[in-house]
């Protein structure tokens, strides 16, 4: 198959390659690609990765979701934890996997759900205290949770088991863009981090199998409930074994804390360093809610909280680095991709592409104000590629928004936060998202509390 190939990234050190300088500094690393080419040849030690770093060769690798399929070391790495659940799993097995999970997130379904979220989001904020100093993250991962296993698995586990269990994943995250690069033989090194992360993983595996075979017993509402007995026999779809269920668990949990716990934590970060924005915010949420909690009721009366979420999601994507393999020999735009190869896109460099978005450091939320035109194409919804693309596009975006608006305009709403100098803190290394590792606020109530 005829084809340009792919031009090598300058700076590759004897047997490194390009490993020192992607650890060095990942995401500053991933910016300076672009002006290599639009495919670009990177070694990561032994491995070679053909980063894709413009949006439309971007959109035609998650079209050809078969030629292009998940695969390489980032998704190896998530599958030694998370099995074969719907985002890890092969084209092969997509199709099943989706038609047996989609009803579950079908939009009648939508209203129930956030009925709980409400619930559990008022619970969080109403038992903060003003001039309480919090860790953001920890407290919007831990509310995540609450929201997550309530409405997907209709059960709750123990505080204890919950914290653990979000203490493991936290672990198992943080681990997989290192592992990913780094040889497979270091991997299997009993060192201390690879020791934590298979301690991490075999608990998280254990708690989760715990779960399904509770719901197995006692069969509750939500997706679990749905998920126990169903399939669709005309589609020649069997139901779902324990093992496949243990997988979506771990799938669905990591997934829905996360990404959303850290996409409001940066949220109401960017709200409160960028005065425009908060005022803005705080004039939607604070009048329309009172201190009260969100409802599903007043999504269509917060567009601009909806916009402030998306435009912190654009600035910080949860998965800033996704892999890819060929499948068989193909082309991309105008390059010859052999069968086989390795390739990776990031959310967080399109994101940053000044082509793609104007000024693209600058927190703007009116990106994403109807009407507005952006490189993405008019009426745009949400940040190119942060939940994928063609047939592997996040069956849980809706929720995942939903939840997100519901979040933000709670706090806003009932809280006042005060941001401590230091900022966020993030990690060198980015884990499987650009989440700060911690966020410390002092908290003050927006109203006079009798």
């Amino acid at each position: 198959m005829s084809g340009t190939t792919a031009v090598t990234a300058p700076g590759a050190v004897p047997a490194l390659g390009h490993l020192p300088a992607f650890l060095a500094s990942p995401l500053r690393f991933l910016r300076g690609l672009p002006a290599h080419g639009d495919l670009v040849e990177v070694r990561l030690g032994p491995q070679r990765v053909l980063f894709v770093c413009d949006p439309a060769l971007t959109r035609e690798l998650l079209t050809h979701d078969r030629v292009f399929d998940k695969g390489g070391p980032v998704y190896e790495r998530m599958r030694e934890v998370g099995g074969n659940g719907l985002a890890t799993c092969p084209a092969a097995d997509h199709r099943r996997q989706r038609r047996l999970i989609q009803p579950a997130f079908h939009p009648t379904r939508l209203p129930g759900y956030a009925q709980a979220m409400t619930d559990r989001i008022d619970a969080g904020i109403t038992a903060w205290r003003p001039g309480q100093r919090i860790d953001l993250v920890t407290e919007l991962r831990s509310m995540a949770a609450d929201i997550l296993l309530s409405t997907l698995f209709g059960t709750a586990l123990t505080p204890r088991a919950r914290d653990l269990l979000a203490a493991d994943l936290q672990e198992i995250l943080t681990a997989v863009p290192r592992r990913a690069v780094l040889p497979a033989p270091l991997c299997d090194l009993p060192t201390p981090a690879n020791l934590r992360y298979r301690k991490a993983a075999r608990r998280a595996r254990r708690t989760m199998t715990a779960l399904v075979h509770r719901l197995r017993e006692n069969p509750a509402d939500g997706l679990f409930g749905a998920l126990l007995g169903g399939h669709d026999p005309q589609a020649g779809d069997r139901p779902f074994t324990d093992a496949e269920l243990v997988d979506q668990a771990i799938t669905m949990y990591a997934g829905g804390t996360e990404t959303t716990a850290g996409t409001v934590c940066w949220a109401l970060y960017q709200a409160a360093r960028t005065p425009e924005a908060g005022r803005r915010l705080a004039e939607e949420c604070r009048p329309l809610l009172g201190t009260r909690a969100a409802g599903w009721e007043d999504l269509p009366h917060l567009p601009y909280t909806r916009q402030v979420l998306l435009e912190a999601t654009r600035l910080n994507p949860p998965g800033w680095l996704v892999t890819r393999t060929a499948t068989t020999d193909a082309r991309l735009g105008a390059h010859h991709v052999p069968a086989g190869a390795t390739l990776a896109y990031s959310p967080y460099l399109l994101a940053h592409l000044p082509g793609q978005y104007p000024d693209p450091d600058r927190f703007d939320p009116d990106r994403w104000a109807p009407g507005r035109q952006t490189a993405d194409g008019p009426g745009r919804q949400v940040p190119a590629s942060v939940f994928g693309g063609g047939a592997r596009q996040c069956v849980g975006q809706d929720y995942a928004l939903a939840e997100g608006v519901l979040m933000l305009a709670s706090i806003t709403a009932r809280w006042k936060l005060r941001i401590d100098p230091e900022g966020p803190r993030q990690p060198r290394l980015p884990g499987l998202t650009l989440n700060p590792l911690r966020l410390h606020v002092t908290l003050a109530p927006t109203v006079p509390r009798p």
